[in-house]
């Protein structure tokens, strides 16, 4: 199942309803935003792809190792860091991007991988303070987003150099300076987001590609829900927003545009959101939804993805809406890539990989019109 990475772009592995995406900024340089590694044998009917095993193809070797320039987790879910310690053994990590929610969670609820995950993180801040500034590959940290807690004693003495928060932009990737071919606008958490749920706590980020005179855009939120997302669109510029491929937040949750305000009985669509993030949308534009096939209907209380999140996605994306396990067939997925260039982003696939957006309206909305309300459970 080897594939051929672009050589600048976009990878969104097909892992079921879990994240795992690829960036490859150069020759050289990789940045894995998220991890869901479904092991498998090589009989198990499960299409969801082993992203470590690929990893470990397409990555540059050092010292005898796949070597992965920085690993960026949005939030310390099973779906979002399953095969962590795994990755860890197999794949040299040169540098950790986290929030700093991790250090008060890793201990209480989360998964083994998660454990091991905030376990790393603080081994990684402890050689950093002992270094005074940058400890080396294997051990770099960059704290993305800021929290009370970086006030205690075992933090004391953490170089700001390697703390970044919303409104600020990072071009330094692995102890380099790379602001000619990526940047990484950082949008959330914000810190009184973070005594909160965690899936509030997510690092959300505009990353940009350049190559030459092109640019490519994509716009990753982790599990963000309505609240957030409406705070950093109220509080970012617009070019910081501009989007050709955005990864739908939470699996293709509707909890992104449709919630319950208060006073309020049942959840309402939130056009204004619909509304900006089209705005947003760059030309060539894509939705990614990172997730199992999205179905026509739901019942009270599935998880994502949602239907309903599905028609607004296909009422706002300029090309298309694609989800990760059925395509370009649900029965043998494959990576959706992107390829960044002189000319900008393009997608490399077949050209019509996802149902036409009529049909799909017309199987899930009656008269084939977006609904402007809800109609039962999405």
């Amino acid at each position: 199942m080897a594939i051929t990475p672009p050589e600048k772009g976009f990878i969104f592995w097909p892992v079921g309803t879990g994240d795992s995406t690829t960036v490859r900024i150069s020759e050289s340089m990789y940045l894995q935003v998220d991890l869901r590694h479904m092991a498998k044998s090589e009989d198990d009917e499960d299409t969801a792809w082993p992203v470590i095993d690929e990893l470990t193809g397409i990555l540059p070797e050092v010292d005898g190792a796949p070597y992965l320039s920085a690993f960026a987790l949005t939030h310390p879910d099973k779906d979002h860091c399953q095969g962590f310690k795994e990755l860890l053994d197999r794949i040299t990590i040169s540098e950790l991007w986290l929030s700093p929610r991790i250090f008060r969670e890793y201990r209480k609820d989360l998964c083994e991988d998660a454990k091991a995950f905030g376990k790393e993180a603080m081994r990684r801040v402890k050689a950093t303070i002992e270094a005074g500034g940058d400890p080396g590959s294997g051990d770099r940290v960059r704290i993305i987003g800021y929290d009370d807690l970086l006030r205690e004693e075992a933090f004391t003495g953490f170089p700001p150099q390697f703390l970044s928060i919303p409104g600020q932009a990072v071009a330094f990737v692995d102890g380099r300076y790379v602001g000619a071919d990526f940047e990484a606008f950082v949008h959330a958490p914000f810190k009184d987001d973070s005594h909160g749920e965690r899936n509030d706590c997510s690092v959300a980020f505009q990353i940009t590609l350049k190559s030459e005179c092109g640019v490519g855009k994509a716009l990753l939120m982790g599990d963000l829900q309505y609240p957030v997302i409406r705070r950093i669109f109220d509080c970012s510029d617009r070019d910081t927003l501009n989007w050709n491929v955005l990864l739908a937040p939470h699996h293709c949750s509707k909890s992104v545009m449709y919630s319950k305000d208060e006073g309020e009985e049942e959840e309402t669509l939130k056009a204004d959101i619909v509304t900006d993030m089209a705005n947003a949308a760059l030309d060539p534009g894509y939705v990614v939804s990172s997730s199992e096939p999205v179905p026509d209907s739901n019942e009270p209380g599935d998880n994502p993805p949602h239907a309903l999140a599905k028609i607004q996605y296909n009422s706002i994306v300029p090309n298309e809406f694609i989800c990760t396990q059925e395509h370009p067939d649900e029965n043998d997925p494959q990576p959706i890539i992107f390829e960044v260039g002189e000319n900008g982003l393009r997608y490399v696939g077949e050209e019509d990989v996802s149902e036409p957006i009529a049909d799909t309206l017309k199987k899930i909305s009656p008269g084939g019109v977006p609904p402007r309300s809800p109609k039962g459970f999405g």
